[in-house]
């Protein structure tokens, strides 16, 4: 779709929309030196682009604008191989209405001078926003409960999610990632294939039956603290992950376990899907997800076989910190691990 700008110049409708909490939809047009905020396909707010990470518009957003309304602009921009650490609005509108932006969470800071109230947003800041990505209920609306399980005491854990948990276009591989919870009746064929693989059973090693590998997966549906999901390109499965809370896993005593640390054990039964450039995608979107389903939560771990030494390497390689090997009763482990602050920081910022 293109969209006239003012200049008489078109630009190209992104990618990147959203759905706001009044429902309205909210998407961007970039192109030239504009950027067009549209609500229901309406023109509400032209912006012009001063600087690759500056944008000022000519006119003050109505007093109900949402601030969320600016997040595919941000989205848009932080997503490009391009992308810059910062990006700053200028627009003619009311500190109260700015210092609620901030509130809000989608600006860090704000200022005013000679009419014009100045806003700003970091890539680690905006990266950990759940909207666009997230789709239904987070885990972080689960209050803080302590429950006993197996003589372990960590928080209730919150209901399994159903169908997608996460989205984002990716405009590097032209392509839409996306994780799901995984349906047994809809998806045990696919498991089934997969696991029977030799490159995913000398791993795994869960060779099995259709009917085995159901009750593999209603084990999983069963347990509180482990999650089964299929992670998609184009909607289409490639990957297979267990996103778990390590609380109660069996990583835990072997180190300074936290309340919500996270993880998962993965595969790829799609080789289409194995080239290095997909893997840093899919990768760092699934520990993307890890770290938005719950703000609580600051790190993200791993314990991949020691000898999966190409695997192990990678991780290191996108920002993960190998700590120490340790034994558990199938395997001899690396732990692995990344902390919020380093996977939102620099160099990496986010996504």
């Amino acid at each position: 779709m293109n969209v006239p700008m003012t200049d008489g110049a078109a630009a190209q409708l992104s990618p990147f929309d959203l759905m706001l909490a009044d429902g309205r939809r909210v998407s961007v047009a970039v192109g030239g030196e504009e950027a067009i905020l549209l609500l229901d396909g309406q023109t509400s707010l032209v912006l012009a682009t001063t600087a690759p990470d500056r944008f000022e518009a000519r006119v003050a957003p109505d007093r109900a604008f949402p601030a969320a309304a600016f997040l595919p602009l941000l989205a848009h921009k932080f997503s490009h191989r391009q992308r810059p650490d910062k990006i700053t609005l200028s627009l003619p509108a009311s500190v109260d209405w700015a210092r609620e932006a901030v509130r809000a969470g989608v600006f860090q800071t704000v200022s005013s001078a000679d009419g014009m109230t100045t806003l700003s947003v970091d890539r680690g800041a905006f990266w950990q926003l759940p909207q666009p990505w997230l789709a239904g209920t987070t885990s972080a609306t689960t209050p803080l409960v302590y429950v006993m399980t197996d003589g372990k005491r960590h928080p209730r854990r919150p209901a399994k999610p159903v169908g997608n948990v996460y989205r984002r276009y990716m405009p590097r591989l032209a392509t839409t990632f996306s994780m799901r919870a995984i349906d047994i009746d809809r998806d045990v064929e696919i498991f089934n294939r997969w696991m029977n693989l030799d490159s995913v059973a000398e791993f795994w090693n869960e060779r099995g039956s259709l009917d085995e590998h159901r009750a593999y997966l209603q084990k999983v549906m069963d347990d509180p603290h482990t999650i089964s999901m299929f992670g998609c390109f184009d909607d289409e499965p490639f990957a297979y992950f267990e996103v778990y809370w390590a609380k109660e896993d069996r990583i835990a005593p072997f180190y300074d376990v936290d309340d919500y640390d996270r993880g998962a054990h993965l595969l790829v039964g799609d080789p289409r899907h194995q080239g290095p450039r997909k893997v840093e995608a899919w990768f760092r979107a699934l520990n993307h997800y890890l770290f938005l389903d719950d703000p609580r939560t600051r790190r993200v771990v791993g314990d991949p076989r020691i000898d999966h030494v190409r695997w192990i390497d990678y991780m290191q390689r996108q920002g993960l910190v190998r700590l120490k090997e340790f034994d558990l009763p199938h395997k001899r482990s690396a732990l692995i691990l990344a902390e919020r602050e380093t996977f939102f920081g620099p160099p990496w910022g986010g996504v």
